[in-house]
């Protein structure tokens, strides 16, 4: 039996589908999507965007990892960015594999390269499993504190 191959690397316009199928294991109760065309125009929007990027984890080409950094321009700083990842999941098939791990790192990687001054996450979780997670990961607990807001018809 041959060892796969696992390849951690920025997404390819052709694999949405994949991606959409793995974020069913993030949130399995979410909004509908919209109309096929629409949702294509989202997603060329988001790849031709040079401050998004999605990293997956690909194992013998199926997607079973995924996160999404978000560079934001900024003047405080010296003028230096920050970074936002959001949506991370993987395939619960694949967890525990250090795949999870891997796509934070390509992200921060990134985030580092474009002279980031930091990188911000949230999580909506609260078992000490998923937090320590990402501490391992190297994100800090505690060193600011977070807030959402939601539009009056989410609360």
């Amino acid at each position: 039996m041959s060892k796969p191959i696992i390849t951690v690397r920025l997404i390819r316009c052709d694999e949405l589908p994949q991606l959409l199928g793995l974020y069913h294991h993030l949130n399995p109760i979410n909004a509908p999507l919209p109309a096929n065309d629409v949702l294509q125009s989202i997603w060329d929007a988001i790849l031709h965007d040079p401050r998004l990027y999605y990293i997956v984890a690909d194992v013998d080409n199926q997607l079973v990892a995924t996160c999404n950094l978000t560079i934001v321009p900024n003047l405080t700083r010296g003028a230096r960015s920050y970074g936002i990842i959001e949506n991370v999941v993987t395939h619960p098939d694949y967890r525990r594999l250090g795949l999870g791990t891997q796509v934070l790192h390509y992200a921060l990687t990134l985030a580092w390269q474009k002279q980031c001054y930091k990188v911000m996450l949230l999580s909506g979780s609260k078992r000490e499993e998923t937090l320590h997670f990402y501490e391992k990961a190297g994100f800090k607990r505690g060193v600011k504190t977070g807030f959402v807001a939601l539009p009056p018809e989410e609360l």
